[in-house]
């Protein structure tokens, strides 16, 4: 009686693979040419903040390897191919190649990094977000709380940009806002920390913008402290500091942390690329890292900008190229919403 083997897929990595690879790589890795207009710095599952590596793999079918070898797409949350707007959507196939999605979540040194647990009580500096609704259900995204604020009631509220707390203008007033935020595994049900109160809108092109900033009111006045992340710490004082060129910053952020830097420029007219389309932006803040780091990236977007000299605010981080982080002054962030830092 015969009997029946499997048939195991090829392990040869062709010419063609790596091709396949290669151009995969150059264009879901960052590898490729950058943008013209600087992005807002939330993260979410948009292939360049979701795609964390690529290699060569069966193609998996039904949690079953197949025959067939595919390019595979390491990345930080799989969602169902409904809830990933096609403009975002990873191909099929490159070059001839299928392509397979294997979630293996963000890949770090063994640790999730503090600003993206569950804290509380909550600090500047760690992961916070909204809920996608709607056609977006599934779509999942995280951004920095960049810190606690007062209004002349005495109501505290936490302070990060529009696109981190009300999703580009689009989110309604009274809408809840997690920490950690969902990309980072919180939980709608358990980790709401505060409702959406205020934002201001962001104009598209040709329109003028200032500030891209929003508060929401603290569901329990317990559930945030005044304090940054290490190593940024308390403020010294809630009276910010004007920007000025030169200026030694640092700050802490959901995804890259504390890092420090200095201010290039603090009137820059710039681009920012939002999922909306583009915005102008005029008298900004340019920032690069010191010792040969990137400033921020993609999941910083919030951020608190703070002097080192004084400990004093100065701006609030809110996009950013390879090169550069672009941010609002801290004081018609503030102005605008009518809030004083505590």
């Amino acid at each position: 009686m015969a009997t029946k083997t499997r048939r195991r897929p090829s392990r040869a990595i062709t010419p063609a693979l790596l091709e396949a690879k290669a151009e995969a790589v150059s264009k879901f890795l960052g590898m490729g040419p950058e943008l013209r207009v600087a992005p807002a710095l939330a993260a979410s599952t948009r292939p360049e903040h979701n795609v964390v590596g690529v290699g060569i793999g069966p193609k998996v079918k039904a949690g079953r390897e197949t025959t067939r070898r595919s390019i595979r797409f390491y990345v930080v949350r799989k969602v169902p191919a409904g809830s990933v707007p096609a403009e975002f959507a990873l191909p099929r196939e490159i070059r001839g190649v299928p392509t397979d999605v294997i979630e293996t979540g963000r890949f770090v040194a063994f640790a999730v990094p503090i600003a993206q647990r569950r804290l509380r009580p909550a600090k500047a500096g760690c992961s916070v977000g909204f809920q996608f609704t709607g056609s977006m259900a599934g779509y999942v995204m995280a951004g920095t709380l960049g810190a606690l604020v007062e209004d002349g009631s005495g109501s505290r509220f936490i302070l990060s940009n529009n696109h981190v707390l009300a999703n580009e203008n689009a989110l309604p007033i009274g809408s809840p806002i997690f920490q950690p935020g969902l990309l980072d595994h919180g939980n709608p049900a358990t980790d709401q920390i505060a409702t959406l109160t205020r934002f201001v809108r962001i104009q598209p092109l040709p329109a003028a913008n200032s500030v891209d900033a929003a508060i929401a009111e603290l569901d329990a006045p317990n559930l945030a402290v005044p304090t940054i992340l290490p190593q940024v710490g308390r403020l010294a004082s809630p009276t910010p500091a004007p920007a000025a060129e030169a200026m030694k910053v640092h700050k802490h952020g959901r995804t890259t942390g504390y890092r420090r830097g200095h201010v290039v420029d603090v009137s820059a007219d710039v681009t920012v690329g939002y999922d909306f389309g583009n915005a102008r932006f005029t008298d900004q803040m340019l920032i690069v890292g010191d010792g040969g780091k990137v400033f921020s990236d993609a999941g910083d977007s919030g951020s608190l900008i703070v002097d080192r000299g004084t400990r004093r605010a100065t701006g609030l981080l809110f996009a950013g190229s390879s090169s550069h982080t672009i941010a609002n002054h801290i004081e018609p962030v503030l102005s605008a919403l009518g809030v004083h830092l505590l």
